[in-house]
C-alpha cells in the first residue's frame, strides 16, 4: 500500500485498530482507538493517560500495528510526556471529536503518543 492510500484511508476514518505486544503475555493485543492525523504523523491519546494498558505495553515495546479499513502497517510509537506536546495533541483530538466527547471519555491527560508514518 502506498503512503497516499494510507493517508486517504486515515482521512476518512474516525477510529483505527491499534495492536501492541503485551508486556506480560507477549501476545498481540488489538483495540479500537481514536486518533488524530496531520501531515505524516499519527497522534494517539491514551484514554486513562499513563495508566492505560496499551500505553504501558508500548513503553515495553514501541512497535505497534495500525489497522485501518482492513489494511495493516507496522510502525514505531514515540511516547510524548512533555506537557506542552501533550496539550497540542489534546487540541487536535478536541478539534476532531469535539471537546464534550474528549471530556466524557478521557480521564487523564499526562501522556500522548506520536507515530511517524
Amino acid at each position: 500500500m502506498s503512503k497516499g492510500d494510507l493517508h486517504q484511508k486515515l482521512d476518512s476514518e474516525s477510529e483505527i485498530t491499534l495492536s501492541v505486544n503485551g508486556r506480560k503475555s507477549g501476545k498481540d493485543i488489538p483495540r479500537p482507538v481514536w486518533f488524530a492525523y496531520e501531515g505524516s504523523m499519527l497522534y494517539l491519546l491514551p484514554v486513562q493517560g499513563s495508566d492505560t494498558n496499551w500505553y504501558k505495553n508500548l513503553l515495553s515495546n514501541p512497535m505497534l500495528k495500525i489497522s485501518v479499513n482492513n489494511t495493516e502497517i507496522l510502525a514505531r510509537g514515540q511516547p510524548i510526556t512533555d506537557s506542552n506536546g501533550v496539550k497540542e495533541i489534546i487540541k487536535k483530538f478536541k478539534s476532531k471529536y469535539g471537546e464534550g466527547d474528549i471530556k466524557k471519555y478521557y480521564t487523564k491527560f499526562d501522556v500522548a503518543v506520536e507515530v511517524p508514518l
